[in-house]
C-alpha cells in the first residue's frame, strides 16, 4: 500500500519550476457564464445524457412555475429536426424593461447572462416553485450552441438571440402581437460541451407527461420531428389529466391486483411559524398483492429520485397510523411492522408544493427542508386515520396484510438477500445508507463507519458514484458470545447483512455481493479499535468466504494533524508524530489530536482515509490453512468464556510498551 499521503509534500520529485513560481498571476476570476461552461458538473451534474436533458428540464420547470403561480394554463413543448428544442408557455413573460441594478441591460438580459438572478428569491413573485438557485435559465443559455427567446408582453413581442451564453443582438422589438403572451425558448445544445448526444424524444415526452399529471391545471402539447422518432413515441400529444396523480398511478399498475382500493387525495400543509402557509400536498398510493412496490416523489413538480424529507414524513405517517390501527383493534402484532414493511409492497406517487424549499445540489434530487417532514406527516396523518375508519374491513385486510409481510421479514431472519435493481425500480436499502450509483460490484465500497457524527463527514467526503457509506450505532453485538436469537434480532447487523445483499452462512451468494470492497473505517482510539474487533469478529464468524476472498479491509485514519503555516503533515500514531516534526523548519508546530472521524472535515478524511490514491488499507486476511488457529484467537479474545481472555492478557501484557486510554 501507498504511505499516507502528506499535504504539502510535492507528489512527485520532478516537480516542475512552475509549481515554484506560483503566483498571483496564476489566480483565474472567472466571470458571467464563464464558471458554466468550464465545469459544467458543477451546474448540471455532467455532460452526459442525464445532464443533457437537465437543461430541458430547467426550461420546461420555469414554465411549470407560471402554471403553478396561475399566470399560464398552457405550455408546448416541440422537438425540432437539428435537436433544437422549443419550449413555449403562455405566462407573464419575462419582464424586458431595464433592470434597476444594472440600467444598461433588460431584465430578460440580466436572466440570461447572470448566475444567482431570477424572480424566486423573496417569494413575492412565486408562491411556490421548482428553480430556487437562479442559474437554470443562464445555464441553459451557456451550455448552449444557439439560443432565441421571444417574449410577449402587452400585446408587443420582443425577440433575442445568444450563442454560448454571449448575445448576439440586442433586444428587439419585434411588433405588435394581439393573441399572444408568455415566453419562448429556442435552443440548441452545444456539442463543445455535450459531444455528439441528442434530445431523446421518449424521454421528453416523458417528462411532458409527468408535469402534466403533478399540476391537473395545465395542458402540456407535445410535438416532434417525425424524423427523430425510433420508437412508439408520439408525434404529437395533448397532455391534460385532471384526476392528477391519481390517473398517474392508475396508469403505472395497470391491472396489478392491490390490497383494498387505491387512496388519493390532496390538502393543505399546516400553516408556518411566521403565519403563512406552508404549501399543499397531493397523493396517490395503492398495496400491490405481489411485486415489488415504488415511491416517487417530486418537489413543486421537480422529480425528487432521492428521496428526502417529505417522504420521510409520508412514511412516518403511514407507519404511524397502521400500528396505532393495531392497536385499536388488539392486535398486538401491529407492533412489529416497520417502514420496511410499509415501504415493501407500495405503489405510491407524492407530490408536495413548498415555499422555499432546500435542495441538494443544482440537480434537486433529493428535498433536504427539515420542517418539510413535520408538514407532510401533520397533514396526512389525520386523513390515513380517517381513510382506515372509514372502512374498518378493509383496513382490518390491510394490516393482516402488513403483518403477514412482517412475520416474513422476521422469519427471513439474517438472510434476507438484496438484489440490486435496475435505475427506473429503487432498491428498498436501509435508510441509514448512503448507496453509491455504479452497479458494477468491481468497482464500489462499503465504508462502515461509528455514528452517524462519522457518517455525515464520510458522506461528505465519498465519491458518491463509486463509496456507499453505512453508519453504525456504537459497539454492534458481538456474535462469538451472543445467542442466535439475540442475532437474528439486532437492527444494526441486519441493515449490514441487507446492504451487502450476499447472504450469510449457507446462504452466501458471492455474485450478489454488491461492495467489492468493505472498509471498516472507525476512530483512531481504543473504541474505535474494540468496534473494528467486533465488526471482524461479525464476518469472521457470519461471512467466512468474503474475507477469505480478500473483501474486507481496515482503513487506516490519521491520529495527529500537525501544521506550520500552510503546511500540513498527518501521523498515524506518536512515533509517526515525532518523525514529521522533524519534517517542518524551524518554528512552532501545532499538533492537534482528531478525537474521532466525525471531528474530521470531510476535506481531511477524504484526503487521508478515503482517497483511493492517496489512503492506505489494511487488508483483513484469513487463510484457509490457518483456520483453527484463527478460530482459536477469536474465541480466546471475543467468546463467552472470561478465563481465556484473562490468560492472554498474562500471556501478552509484557509485550505491551503503551496504553492509549
Amino acid at each position: 500500500m501507498n504511505d499516507l499521503f502528506e499535504a504539502g509534500k510535492p507528489a512527485r520529485d520532478g516537480a516542475t519550476n512552475s509549481a515554484l513560481t506560483y503566483s498571483a498571476k496564476d489566480i483565474e476570476v472567472l466571470e458571467g457564464l464563464e464558471p458554466v461552461r468550464r465545469r459544467p458538473g458543477m451546474y448540471i451534474g455532467g455532460t452526459d445524457e442525464n445532464a443533457l436533458h437537465h437543461l430541458a428540464a430547467e426550461v420546461l420547470d420555469n414554465a411549470m412555475d407560471e402554471a403553478v403561480a396561475g399566470h399560464a394554463s398552457t405550455i408546448e413543448m416541440t422537438l425540432e429536426a437539428g435537436n433544437f428544442l422549443v419550449v413555449r408557455d403562455n405566462g407573464r413573460g419575462i419582464p424586458i424593461d431595464p433592470h434597476p441594478k444594472f440600467k444598461h441591460l433588460s431584465a430578460l438580459e440580466v436572466i440570461l447572462t447572470t448566475l444567482h438572478s431570477g424572480g424566486k428569491f423573496s417569494g413575492k413573485v412565486y408562491d411556490t416553485s421548482g428553480g430556487l438557485h437562479g442559474v437554470g435559465s443562464s445555464v441553459v443559455n451557456a451550455l448552449s450552441e444557439v439560443l432565441e427567446v421571444e417574449v410577449a408582453r402587452d400585446r408587443v413581442l420582443w425577440r433575442q438571440a445568444y450563442a454560448r451564453g454571449a448575445p448576439q443582438t440586442r433586444l428587439e422589438n419585434a411588433g405588435t402581437t394581439q393573441n399572444r403572451r408568455g415566453t419562448t425558448f429556442r435552443f440548441k445544445p452545444d456539442p463543445q460541451i455535450f459531444g455528439p448526444l441528442a434530445f431523446s424524444p421518449a424521454r421528453l415526452y416523458r417528462l411532458c407527461r409527468s408535469k402534466a399529471y403533478l399540476f391537473r391545471g395545465v395542458t402540456i402539447r407535445w410535438s416532434c420531428a417525425p424524423a427523430v422518432i425510433k420508437d412508439d413515441t408520439p408525434a404529437e400529444a395533448v397532455l391534460h389529466f385532471p384526476g392528477g396523480l391519481r390517473d398517474s398511478l392508475a396508469a403505472d399498475i395497470d391491472a396489478a391486483a392491490t390490497v383494498g382500493q387505491m387512496w388519493a387525495g390532496e390538502a393543505d400543509l399546516p400553516t408556518a411559524a411566521d403565519g403563512t402557509r406552508a404549501g399543499r400536498l397531493e397523493w396517490a398510493l395503492a398495496w400491490l398483492e405481489q411485486g415489488e412496490g415504488f415511491l416517487h416523489s417530486y418537489c413543486n413538480t421537480v422529480p425528487t429520485a432521492q428521496g428526502g424529507t417529505h417522504e420521510a414524513g409520508f412514511r412516518a405517517a403511514l407507519l404511524k397510523g397502521l400500528r396505532a390501527w393495531g392497536e385499536q383493534r388488539g392486535n398486538k402484532r401491529a407492533a412489529n411492522i416497520t417502514g420496511e414493511d410499509i415501504l415493501g409492497g407500495l405503489a405510491a406517487k407524492l407530490s408536495a408544493f413548498i415555499r422555499e424549499p432546500q435542495f441538494q445540489g443544482q440537480t434537486k434530487e433529493k428535498l433536504t427542508s427539515p420542517e418539510a417532514a413535520r408538514y407532510v406527516e401533520t397533514a396526512l396523518r389525520d386523513r390515513f386515520d380517517h381513510y382506515l375508519a372509514g372502512d374498518p374491513a378493509q383496513a382490518d385486510n390491510l394490516l393482516a396484510y402488513l403483518i403477514e409481510r412482517a412475520e416474513e421479514r422476521l422469519r427471513r431472519r439474517d438472510s434476507k438477500d438484496v438484489a440490486r435493481k435496475s435505475a427506473t425500480r429503487r432498491l428498498r436499502l436501509p435508510g441509514k445508507l448512503a448507496d453509491c450509483s455504479v452497479e458494477d460490484a468491481s468497482r464500489t465500497e462499503l465504508f462502515l463507519v461509528e455514528g452517524d457524527s462519522a457518517g455525515g463527514s464520510a458522506k461528505q467526503a465519498r465519491n458518491r458514484a463509486t463509496q456507499a457509506v453505512l453508519p453504525l450505532r456504537g459497539k454492534i453485538l458481538n456474535v462469538a458470545s451472543a445467542s442466535t436469537e439475540k442475532l437474528r434480532q439486532n437492527q444494526e447487523l441486519k441493515d449490514l447483512i441487507e446492504a451487502l445483499g450476499c447472504g450469510v452462512g449457507d446462504r452466501f451468494d458471492r455474485t450478489r455481493l454488491r461492495y467489492g470492497r468493505v472498509i471498516i473505517m472507525t476512530d483512531a482510539d481504543v473504541d474505535g479499535a474494540h468496534i473494528a474487533s467486533l465488526l471482524m469478529t461479525f464476518f469472521h464468524r457470519e461471512l467466512p468466504h468474503l474475507v477469505r476472498d480478500g473483501h474486507l479491509y481496515l482503513a487506516q485514519p490519521p491520529l495527529y494533524r500537525l501544521t506550520q503555516g500552510a503546511k500540513s503533515l498527518y501521523a498515524m500514531d506518536d512515533a509517526d508524530r515525532e518523525r514529521k516534526a522533524k519534517l517542518f523548519k524551524n518554528g512552532k508546530v501545532e499538533v492537534s489530536r482528531f478525537k474521532g472521524l466525525g471531528e474530521m472535515p470531510p476535506s481531511a478524511l477524504k484526503e487521508t482515509t478515503m482517497d483511493p490514491a492517496r489512503r492506505t488499507l489494511l487488508k483483513v486476511v484469513a487463510a484457509p490453512e490457518d483456520r483453527a488457529e484463527t478460530a482459536e484467537l477469536v474465541e480466546s479474545l471475543m467468546g463467552r468464556r472470561p478465563e481465556l481472555r484473562f490468560r492472554f492478557i498474562q500471556e501478552n501484557a509484557r509485550s505491551v510498551e503503551d496504553l492509549d486510554i
